[in-house]
């Protein structure tokens, strides 16, 4: 049987000088943690944090009809994106199932960068390219253009201040602008995973390192680390965003996952997936399907993907992400479940953890929010 080999992100080598812990992760050899995830997960809360995140599918899209193109192929406006702006959005199958959440940025008159989760970077470019029949655009695979350092924590708008003239104070959240960082070109967006300030640098390959080191001293007296996959899944869980293949597949609409907001059926032209998504906003008006809501251990057991929870000796829902929280000091979890059980403080419920029905509190998502 043969096995596809592991991808390596350019800085693979200085990760493992750093003694981390690696992992497959969609395909890639990706780090998990470098030492303690709670003191690392705690560093990006408190100070800053230094992540690879280069496994990230970049697909640049131009031409004079980019802009129809991607209003046609994802359900969000993405024409009225001004330029260096980003905007939050999804890819639909026609039956409206959520392909992948996405980040696109508009990066000039006529281009656009599409990111995609690593897992699915591959079935983004593909329906990308296949929608893209009738355009005047080009679909381009830009996976191995860029690699992508993110610095995310309070201490993250100094750290970059020491490096670059750029405009950080103007640079809003979700928008992106060229410019040079410890010498580096790169697009310098402001899109974070973690519920904190903080930014993600789109450079060369080649300049990783060079970049990476730079940022690492830079933040040596303010408590920067480096900081693997497994911490920027609590930090993510805490600010309750969603993971594809948790919270969002192809067997939910963005209105089952509660996130219907990032249909637009207001944009001129039809788009993939609109007969169905009008469908399924309908259908959540009327009788809203499964919510999506936070659960907050009262012991100490920590729910996982796939748990059930329950209520009164009936399955109500199941969870779709759940950790140790090291903010909150509590086992947390992300579930979708019954309407009738999605109320914050809604009694009675609990999760089936091997057998024994652990005690949970409903609350609204997220469960962590920084003080602006």
């Amino acid at each position: 049987m043969s096995s596809t080999p592991l991808r390596h992100t350019a800085l693979d080598a200085l990760h493992r000088s750093l003694g981390a812990t690696m992992t497959d992760f969609a395909g890639w050899d990706m780090p998990l943690r470098y030492g303690s995830e709670r003191d690392e997960h705690n560093a990006v809360r408190t100070r800053a944090g230094l992540f690879d995140l280069s496994h990230m599918g970049e697909i640049t899209v131009t031409g004079p009809e980019a802009a129809q193109l991607l209003n046609y192929a994802l359900v969000g406006n993405i024409a009225s994106v001004g330029a260096g702006r980003a905007r939050y959005t999804m890819i639909c199958r026609a039956d409206g199932g959520i392909l992948d959440d996405l980040i696109v940025y508009r990066l000039g008159e006529t281009e656009y960068m599409v990111v995609a989760n690593a897992s699915n970077a591959q079935v983004v470019l593909d329906a990308l390219v296949e929608r893209s029949a009738g355009f005047d655009a080009e679909v381009r695979d830009d996976r191995d253009a860029y690699a992508l350092i993110a610095v995310q924590g309070p201490e993250s708008p100094g750290i970059l201040k020491s490096l670059t003239d750029a405009d950080l104070d103007g640079l809003k959240y979700y928008a992106g602008l060229p410019g040079t960082v410890a010498g580096v070109p790169a697009l310098i967006a402001r899109t974070g995973y973690t519920g904190e300030d903080g930014f993600e640098l789109f450079v060369k390959p080649e300049h990783a390192v060079e970049l990476w080191q730079a940022l690492t001293k830079a933040g040596e007296g303010v408590g920067l680390v480096p900081c693997g996959l497994s911490c920027r899944d609590t930090l993510r869980l805490e600010a309750g965003m969603p993971l594809y293949g948790h919270e969002l597949s192809t067997y939910l609409t963005p209105f089952d996952a509660g996130l219907g907001r990032v249909v637009k059926f207001e944009k001129e032209g039809d788009f993939v997936g609109r007969t169905a998504l009008e469908a399924a906003a309908e259908r959540a008006a009327s009788q809203p399907p499964r919510v999506l809501v936070g659960l907050v251990a009262e012991g100490r057991r920590v729910p996982r993907a796939g748990y059930a929870v329950v209520a009164g000796g009936e399955v109500i829902g199941e969870v779709t992400s759940g950790a140790p929280s090291p903010t909150l000091g509590k086992p947390i979890a992300m579930a979708y479940v019954d309407a009738a059980h999605a109320a914050p403080g809604t009694p009675g419920v609990g999760v089936d953890i091997r057998g024994s029905h652990e005690p949970y509190e409903v609350v609204a998502l997220p469960f962590y929010k920084r003080q602006k």
